[in-house]
């Protein structure tokens, strides 16, 4: 049965694997999502897939709900994925993918000897070195992220990107324009998007935005990464709100009223509204308890956290040598001596470790500047692990919130019918 009212806002998530998208109603409660994935349909790399896996998953929505007063439309992409195109938006070629590195050497030296020390746009993976070499292609009149040419399709133009997926290309998120030394890597500035901040209107939609189900009078937004909408998709919306990924790495993101950038930590910031996404990542995480103790013990094993009696033990749970944050050290060397014989205390000291790490992220930080962290929203397979979460909160000493959602096409939904600059419902305290 579909639902005939209700639906204010639509958020595409272009993800790894697949698309999902989800309708939201004006105080942001989720009303349907749906997902279709690539496999099937052809390559990934293949931006006319991504395009069918968006008309899939609007089919499958338009079944559930009625979109007919949908007022906004905003895409999040994977954050360094590059489209070429002629200059009616037809690709050229298939995409350069978030994983890809640079294969000209003497771009890659250019951008080191120009780009600030603190560009994202710098590295073996850089976006903007891929962004010259897509644009030697015949026939390129722009270079597109992912979520550009998708949200592009819908306007009808081909004109806009956002500052988050435009940082790792050389945009600068604070002016909201190309500086000088893109021009100087070279990549002609006509062949750039114009830089707006997420979440802002772009406008309405166009002849292949209605082909597919969308209103007339709605507008389509400036996106943002997928990593950023995963972030608003919990909930987090306030300066020291932030959320723990706990997946295969241990990732720490805080929304800080103050731009933390520290190459040598892996740390850079997105813009969100008027304040900023600082974010580190450990080699500690799940691929650690992996590595240990094996998926079909961990169970057994978690049965037998005591929170209440700490181990004593002082371990830094890494599988290999190496570490970027909050050490700074390539050559850093995990701790996980001495072993008791009891794996279910080596485990709890495992997690203890792991805590430590995170409590001692944040804390760095704060150290580099970033507002005091006030409250913790938690993600990825550890986020339902009770005792877990007892070692952790004792450690970092702040109020741990559940998170609204883990889908990243909530998060961008948020950001077009909030704006970006108050991501909270009505009602709420900003």
């Amino acid at each position: 049965m579909v639902e005939a009212a209700g639906a204010a806002a639509l958020g595409i998530d272009l993800g790894t694997s697949g698309v999902r998208a989800a309708v939201l109603d004006g105080r942001g409660e989720v009303r349907a999502v749906e997902g279709a994935r690539f496999a099937g349909l052809g390559a990934a790399a293949a931006p006319s897939v991504w395009w069918q896996a968006l008309v899939h998953t609007l089919d499958a929505l338009k079944a559930r709900v009625s979109l007919r007063d949908v007022r906004s439309v905003t895409v999040d992409g994977t954050s360094g994925t590059l489209v070429a195109v002629d200059a009616a938006g037809a690709v050229i070629g298939p995409a350069s993918m978030y994983h890809a590195r640079a294969a000209d050497r003497a771009v890659l030296a250019r951008i080191d000897a120009i780009a600030p020390p603190d560009s994202p746009a710098r590295g073996v993976g850089s976006p903007l070195a891929r962004a010259v070499e897509l644009a030697r292609r015949p026939g390129v009149r722009a270079i597109l992220h992912q979520a550009d040419w998708i949200a592009g399709r819908l306007r009808g133009c081909f004109d806009a990107t956002d500052a988050n997926n435009a940082l790792k290309t050389g945009g600068d998120p604070d002016a909201l324009a190309w500086p000088d030394w893109v021009a100087g890597a070279g990549l002609a500035p006509a062949l750039l998007p114009a830089i707006h901040l997420p979440g802002a209107a772009l406008g309405p939609v166009g002849a292949e935005g209605l082909a597919v189900g969308l209103p007339p009078g709605a507008v389509v937004h400036a996106g943002t990464t997928d990593g950023c909408a995963s972030f608003l998709a919990t909930g987090a919306d306030r300066a020291g709100d932030a959320v723990t990924a706990l997946g295969s790495t241990l990732v720490v993101k805080l929304l800080s009223d103050v731009k933390i950038d520290a190459p040598a930590y892996g740390i850079y910031s997105h813009r969100i509204g008027n304040r900023y996404l600082a974010g580190g990542a450990s080699n500690s995480g799940g691929a650690v308890l992996l590595a240990l103790f094996g998926a079909d013990r961990l169970a057994s094993l978690t049965a037998r956290l005591r929170p209440d009696v700490p181990t004593g033990l002082d371990y830094y749970p890494l599988v290999r040598a190496g570490e970027r944050f909050p050490v700074s050290d390539p050559a850093f060397q995990p701790r996980l001596e001495p072993r008791p014989a009891d794996d279910g205390v080596f485990f709890q000291g495992v997690l203890e470790g792991m805590a430590m790490i995170e409590a001692t992220g944040y804390a760095r930080l704060e150290q580099l500047g970033a507002t005091a962290l006030r409250s913790v929203r938690t993600v990825g397979g550890g986020a339902a692990n009770a005792g877990w979460t007892a070692l952790r909160q004792a450690r970092i000493g702040v109020s741990f919130l559940p998170s609204r959602s883990e889908d990243a096409c909530v998060g961008v939904a948020r950001l077009g019918l909030f704006g970006g600059v108050a991501v909270c419902r009505p009602g709420e305290a900003a």
